[in-house]
């Protein structure tokens, strides 16, 4: 079962705050938002919330260190993985640490790696928020790009009053949903993806096919949903996959997902055709279990070229991503030779020499533009080849509707 987390990954990171225990609620509340969580406390705020709470509220396991779970890349992981950084509370200290380029324990380094919104949330004494050094390192974070929710102003620790106090819940909330609203760069785009291989019958009992798992394709559409995109996922064979959020239209044979692919390219922003279509099918299927006796010779006629026939009806607002596996030496001749041939945007060819790729969660290619511009793969994780075609997909749209 090829499973894929629900909603969009926040790494909510907790400073050593007395409002610590309050980013429990938060946490609660963008769980219900449909937000996944990874708690990425301070070593020093788990005097204030134990590691055993957050792991309890997030279902997930917590780590402050670097050095915990290195074979990873713990800080990397996250931070590609992550589509929002919420800091909720923010000391004034761990706002210097960020503002200075830190990067002295999981979440500082964690927020250097990530390239996603990050949102800090200070919450501190009001003569350290509004200290001139504090101030200073926010407008330094502003200009970064950082955003800043200001505190409330109100009860704090003991008899102190007055600005700093961690903001209501919804208040967070809100922010969360405007920054994750802005930065879904693929909201109100349909994306249509094709993934898996196609089964041509030969009698009622036996069928051709490949070894394609799905999973590039799958990696692409999830990728897509983390923009925000509508997707539309026409699933031929595959492993057993669970990724909420799509519309998943399952075929079988490859005249099949022609039929679907046709119905569903009209209103699509963008086709990504990763299927594994069968180049021929039988010209007669046996409507009884055929012999093998029986079995000699086989009549085949070749299919529809899926992507060939989309093309004949691409608009020019749309983008097309084709897929291209090849064995043996000029991977990226061919590539090149079927990127032009088949009228798409960018091709991904993938060396599948002696079986690889099939079936695995890493790949070897190369992805090539109509503009010239290619990224190599080395047994690459396919998320990042799926990470990969979604980021040129956002820039190829930008420009065709631009």
């Amino acid at each position: 079962m090829i499973t894929f987390p629900r909603g969009r990954q926040v790494v909510l990171g907790v400073g050593a705050g007395i409002a610590a225990y309050k980013a429990c609620d938060l946490l609660r509340r963008l769980q219900d938002d449909g937000y996944e969580i990874t708690v990425v406390p301070t070593t020093s705020s788990l005097n204030f919330v134990g590691r055993a709470t957050w792991e309890a509220l997030s279902g997930r396991e917590v780590k402050t260190e670097v050095w915990e779970g290195t074979q990873s890349v713990s800080h990397v992981a996250l931070a590609d993985s992550a589509d929002l950084v919420v800091i909720a509370p923010t000391t004034a200290d761990l706002i210097s640490r960020i503002a200075t380029g830190r990067a002295d324990d999981l979440l500082t380094t964690t927020v250097l790696a990530a390239s996603c919104p990050v949102l800090i949330v200070p919450s501190m004494h009001p003569g350290m928020y509004l200290n001139p050094a504090t101030q200073a390192n926010i407008k330094t974070l502003i200009a970064r790009g950082f955003y800043i929710l200001e505190p409330d102003t109100g009860r704090l620790t003991g008899k102190d009053s007055g600005i700093g106090r961690f903001p209501e819940t919804s208040r967070i909330l809100s922010k969360v949903r405007e920054i994750s609203d802005r930065s879904a760069r693929l909201k109100g785009k349909k994306v249509v993806v094709t993934t898996g291989g196609t089964m041509e019958p030969i009698d009622p009992v036996r069928f051709i096919g490949n070894r394609s798992s799905g999973r590039q394709g799958l990696a692409v559409a999830y990728e897509a949903l983390r923009e925000g995109a509508d997707v539309t996922v026409i699933s031929g064979l595959t492993e057993e996959y669970d990724l909420s959020g799509i519309k998943r239209i399952d075929v079988k044979t490859a005249q099949d997902m022609q039929n679907v692919v046709s119905a569903e390219l009209d209103g699509a922003d963008a086709l990504v055709m990763a299927a594994a279509v069968a180049d021929a099918r039988p010209e007669k299927i046996g409507t009884e279990k055929i012999n093998k006796g029986d079995l000699t010779t086989l009549s085949l006629i070749k299919n529809p070229d899926i992507l060939a026939e989309a093309s004949k009806l691409k608009k020019s607002n749309q983008i097309f991503v084709g897929f291209a596996a090849e064995t043996g030496d000029g991977i990226r001749e061919k590539g090149l030779k079927k990127l032009h041939s088949k009228g798409v945007d960018l091709l991904y060819v993938t060396d599948v020499s002696d079986g690889k790729v099939f079936g695995e969660t890493e790949t070897t290619g190369i992805l090539l533009s109509k503009r010239g511009e290619e990224w190599g793969f080395q047994a690459a994780d396919k998320h990042e080849v799926g990470r990969r075609i979604v980021s040129e997909l956002i820039h190829e749209l930008g420009a065709a509707n631009g």
